[in-house]
């Protein structure tokens, strides 16, 4: 007699995808994320109340999905409103009948906006990537940590004619000039390889495959080398486990942050002025490039995929906002593959 083994998330995976309904990428989030764990998280930060005109307002999950929708997407919230009540998938992912529709822009933008203030993106964030950890989809076998450049629309119009910190430079320009009330004050220009740029920075840290487990935002001109224990307090990290990063990153104060962690220096060797790189350290910086580029093929997807890399919101709280809903997507738009693989391993 056989005995019955409890289907595993890959299975159910698996099942979704050779069933005569054609399954949806939506179908499989549903599988793997528990939405009861995400709207009791929601409900401690979100007031709900009622509309003006007395009707309850909308669940925390719906408004969160629509998030999920529009970032996957590159909408707006007026495009992400209109696309939810034209298409049957969206809506039945956000959990409205056919006969439902959705709750306008202005309830998604107030949305956003309290929960930005309750620092409730960043628990979501930790609760998503804890789930996926217990999928084993994220693996804390090692991490990558790296940087990228956020571009504002608002900024200053004409010539830059201010200091200019340059990129990866020690000298960082603390005196913030004075701006038009059209350009986001929180942002600082940067020049980086010839090129000005005016916003943000995005620090990332990853696992192995690339997937985000924490997000750290600053302005432009913040020199992330100096500034790598900020970044490692963004991630729950155990130790013990191996850090790469760009040579630019070596340095004494970081060597001595990792080994106050228990982190192992795997940032790769740079060459010094009259000690050019032994055939040891050459093997040492191709071996730990094979795995370091997967933080940079993080920031081409989140790019190309979700239209991400431009600052679509104003100063420095919303952005994080950004920074941490484009990472969790990110992490979940690859989520489906990873357990797909997993299963045939």
């Amino acid at each position: 007699m056989k005995i019955r083994k409890e289907p595993t998330l890959a299975d159910s995976i698996c099942d979704l995808r050779t069933r005569k309904i054609k399954s949806t990428f939506f179908s499989q989030i549903n599988t793997i994320i528990d939405w009861k764990r995400i709207g009791q998280l929601i409900d401690q930060d979100y007031s709900k109340g009622k509309s003006a005109t007395g009707t309850p307002s909308y669940d925390g999950v719906l408004l969160f999905k629509m998030l999920l929708l529009e970032t996957w997407y590159g909408l707006s919230d007026y495009e992400v409103e209109d696309r939810i009540n034209d298409s049957i998938s969206f809506s039945y992912f956000c959990g409205l009948t056919i006969e439902q529709v959705a709750p306008d822009h202005s309830t998604l933008s107030r949305f956003r906006t309290e929960l930005t203030k309750t620092g409730t993106f960043e628990k979501l964030f930790k609760l998503i990537n804890l789930q996926l950890e217990e999928h084993h989809i994220i693996i804390k076998k090692g991490v990558i940590v790296d940087a990228s450049v956020i571009d504002t629309p608002l900024r200053p119009k004409g010539k830059t004619k201010q200091e200019v910190t340059e990129d990866r430079s020690d000298k960082e320009i603390k005196t913030k000039k004075k701006y038009a009330s059209s350009v986001d004050s929180d942002g600082t220009w940067l020049k980086k390889r010839g090129k000005f740029h005016f916003g943000y920075k995005k620090h990332h840290v990853t696992d192995e495959e690339g997937l985000v487990l924490g997000v750290l935002t600053t302005t432009a001109s913040t020199n992330e080398i100096a500034n790598l224990e900020d970044v490692l307090d963004s991630a729950d990290l155990p130790r013990d486990i191996p850090l790469k990063a760009d040579k630019g990153y070596q340095s004494k104060k970081n060597e001595a942050l990792l080994k106050k962690r228990g982190l192992k220096n795997h940032i790769l060797k740079k060459a010094k002025k009259n000690k050019p790189l032994t055939k040891w350290e050459k093997r040492f910086n191709k071996l730990i490039g094979k795995t370091r580029f997967k933080v940079e093929r993080t920031f081409g997807g989140i790019k190309i995929w979700f239209l991400g890399g431009t600052a679509k919101y104003r100063g420095m709280e919303k952005m994080h906002t950004q920074n941490l809903m484009e990472a969790l997507c990110y992490n979940l738009y690859r989520s489906p593959g990873i357990v797909a693989s997993n299963s045939k391993n």
